[in-house]
């Protein structure tokens, strides 16, 4: 690039705070501005000495960024990836998507439209352990795939459900967290043609979810089944075994397994088990562990979004993509609610 790009963050919150961090320590961009209504989010953009906007649309229209992060409240990602489009500015949403299906459809078809990029932030298949886990199961080290186990199992500290939405439905971890897995499965193993769910809230007693098992049939023929809870002490979910966020305390642990009819994978700590020689349970396994580079994914995804606004390289996860990883989970809440088999395709169908 030629000169910095300069990128405007609409929401100052967590995740916004994080991705200003980034574009003050990137090479490739620099902070245009900040857009949130909050006096917090105000006093912030002093600090900073970046022009701030109670609006986005103000940030839009007088800033004129290359391109916009939208890292607002979920109901707002449509309006404001519809706004980027309109003014053509390219936008990396943070995920998911939109906050229906439905929505997510209407984004598609402006996008389709107009041609303006956008990238969804799943910012995990920026990660070097999920993409040689994909890379894995792509080039045929595992052979066939056959079975595939996820787990998420964590406590969320009591605090956590002081605010009122976390205890409420759509505040549980099938919208907040699975959403993530679900996402790596798919870029990993390819699309998940069904799904059947349980959901139970035994634990709390709170009007969301706390607990969910999942089966899902992938498109390849492929079985896998997650299991998920917010509420037991334990080390295997992605957040604990990955190390890519440090607030995290590190776990040695898999999340996930991948198996095939020549190997198995467990990841984020990527040992590879087959046989050597002849294949048979009486026959020893072979461990292999596989180390690929280590770097953090929010740090490439944002220098990929800004490759993405220059043209040189599509977006690795697009509005079409991940309104496919947004129909998966929407499936698993109707499975879980009618007690039936649910296609994710037909999830989209519906919302057509």
């Amino acid at each position: 690039m030629s000169a910095q790009l300069r990128i405007g963050v609409a929401g100052a919150g967590q995740i916004g705070r994080r991705h200003i961090e980034l574009i003050a320590a990137s090479p490739d961009c620099a902070l245009s501005g900040i857009a949130d209504p909050t006096p917090a989010a105000k006093d912030y953009a002093q600090s900073r000495g970046v022009p701030w906007y109670a609006d986005y649309g103000a940030l839009l229209e007088q800033d004129k960024p290359d391109g916009l992060i939208i890292a607002s409240p979920n109901n707002l990602h449509l309006p404001m990836a519809l706004d980027c489009v309109a003014t053509g500015v390219p936008a990396l949403i943070e995920k998911p998507v939109t906050d229906t299906v439905a929505n997510a459809q209407r984004l598609c078809a402006a996008v389709k439209r107009t041609g303006v990029p956008m990238l969804v932030g799943h910012h995990r298949r920026h990660n070097p352990i999920i993409k040689a886990a994909r890379e894995a199961v792509a080039n045929g080290r595992l052979g066939e795939l056959t079975a595939v186990v996820g787990l998420w199992l964590l406590r969320k500290p009591d605090d956590y459900f002081e605010v009122a939405w976390r205890r409420e439905q759509g505040g549980g971890p099938l919208l907040i967290n699975l959403i993530h897995d679900i996402d790596n499965l798919r870029f990993i193993c390819g699309e998940i043609a069904e799904v059947q769910a349980l959901t139970s809230n035994k634990a709390r007693g709170f009007a969301v979810e706390d607990t969910a098992a999942l089966l899902l049939r992938f498109a390849s023929g492929a079985l896998g089944t997650v299991t998920v809870s917010d509420a037991t002490p334990a080390p295997w979910s992605w957040e604990l075994t990955s190390g890519e966020n440090r607030a995290y305390p590190k776990q040695d642990q898999p999340c996930y397994i991948f198996s095939g009819t020549a190997g198995s994978l467990s990841v984020p700590n990527m040992e590879l088990w087959s046989y050597a020689e002849q294949p048979g349970w009486y026959a020893p396994l072979s461990r292999q562990i596989v180390a690929p580079p280590a770097f953090d994914p929010l740090v490439e995804q944002l220098r990929h979004f800004c490759a993405v606004i220059e043209g040189r390289e599509p977006p690795l996860t697009s509005a079409e993509d991940a309104m496919g990883t947004l129909a998966v989970v929407e499936a698993v809440s109707a499975a879980a609610r009618t007690s039936q088999k649910i296609s994710p395709g037909h999830i989209m169908e519906q919302a057509a």
